[in-house]
């Protein structure tokens, strides 16, 4: 490890932005210097609260947000002055423009999320899967939620087994919680209307050979999303070996139907009983006793909240951007051991 921490920013204080401000503040590694918005709302100032230091990302903003009683450190521009990196949590396509105003004028590595495209960095983000191809890039994507949970499952699966084909459905929440009141659906749900889905090409830009197809659709909850994943094999290996591979990979963790978790909202209840964050659940939970094997096809569910999933991959994409540790299992180590990430939800 180096001696002297990197300096990491985060702009955009939202959903994502809020979780991996939580998250680097917590690496002994990285120092949080501050955090970068547009407005002065309760998120924000619950980012006070927390000792954040507080910047402006557009200028014009800032007597808006000072008016609304946030103390502001300085602009964006000042923010970057003090990073090494930035991590953008800003809605889909401010990402791509502030790269080109901001980021690589400054000179600071950047990270993206998954509203963003692939093209934008040429580089896309799974910790388990490709965190060596990341390593010292200018930038990166950590994919999406829903691709993330197809990357930690299906990759697993086959970079230990080897996969023909891979078909995973995916039921969708219908919003985010705290936009429940502008965006939430009523009694339907809504097919994605082409297949595959833009999961499945996501996937192969962490996992190019890959061959997978994606169906999705929306539904009238907000817990997260859940996938039903087919998965053929090149070989026949027994349940016994298929769940062996999947309890050996990080940031996947086995649910049973048998102790009464038989639902998306049993799975957070877990979390909350857990005394999780937010109840978030940073790892993929499938379902150990509903998973089966037959004639070398995995079937499988698991459930990805939408609203953390990420957050762990974008900490050790600092770390793969930076050069601060070259193994991605270390860097695992080190961050699920900073938020709690487990193995098992339910061992003693």
């Amino acid at each position: 490890m180096p001696k002297q921490a990197v300096r990491v920013g985060v702009n955009g204080f939202g959903v994502i932005g809020k979780r991996v401000a939580e998250a680097v503040s917590k690496q002994k590694d990285m120092k949080l210097v501050g955090v970068s918005d547009v407005i002065g709302d309760y998120r924000v100032k619950m980012g006070v609260k927390k000792g954040f230091p507080i910047y402006c990302s557009v200028p014009d903003k800032l007597p808006d947000m000072k008016k609304a009683g946030v103390e502001v450190a300085g602009t964006l521009e000042d923010l970057l002055k003090k990073v090494d990196v930035i991590v953008d949590c800003t809605p889909a396509g401010l990402g791509a423009k502030n790269k080109a105003a901001y980021y690589d004028r400054a000179g600071v590595k950047s990270i993206f999320q998954g509203g963003e495209k692939h093209e934008l960095t040429g580089s896309s983000f799974v910790a388990q899967c490709n965190y060596e191809e990341n390593l010292n890039k200018p930038a990166t994507r950590v994919v999406s939620c829903n691709t993330t949970g197809i990357c930690r499952t299906v990759g697993t699966l086959q970079n230990a087994l080897g996969v023909k084909k891979a078909r995973v459905v995916l039921f969708r929440r219908g919003t985010d919680p705290w936009e429940s009141h502008k965006a939430g659906l009523i009694n339907t749900v809504v097919p994605e209307a082409h297949i595959p889905s833009h999961q499945g090409p996501d996937a192969r830009t962490v996992l190019p050979k890959l061959n997978i197809t994606t169906m999705a659709a929306k539904g009238p909850f907000n817990i997260g999303h859940l996938h039903f994943a087919m998965v053929q094999l090149k070989d026949s290996p027994e349940l016994k070996d298929v769940l062996k591979v999947l309890k050996a990979a990080p940031r996947l963790a086995p649910v049973r139907m048998s102790d009464g978790v038989d639902s998306m909202n049993a799975v957070a209840e877990m979390m909350r009983d857990l005394g999780r964050p937010r109840a978030d659940m940073w790892e993929v939970a499938y379902w150990e006793d509903v998973l089966s094997v037959e004639d070398g096809e995995v079937n499988m569910v698991y459930q990805v909240h939408n609203e953390s999933v990420v957050v762990p991959e974008n900490v050790d994409a600092i770390r793969s951007l930076t050069g601060l540790e070259t193994n991605w299992k270390r860097s695992v180590a080190l961050t699920d051991e900073s938020l709690g990430a487990t193995h098992n939800f339910l061992s003693q």
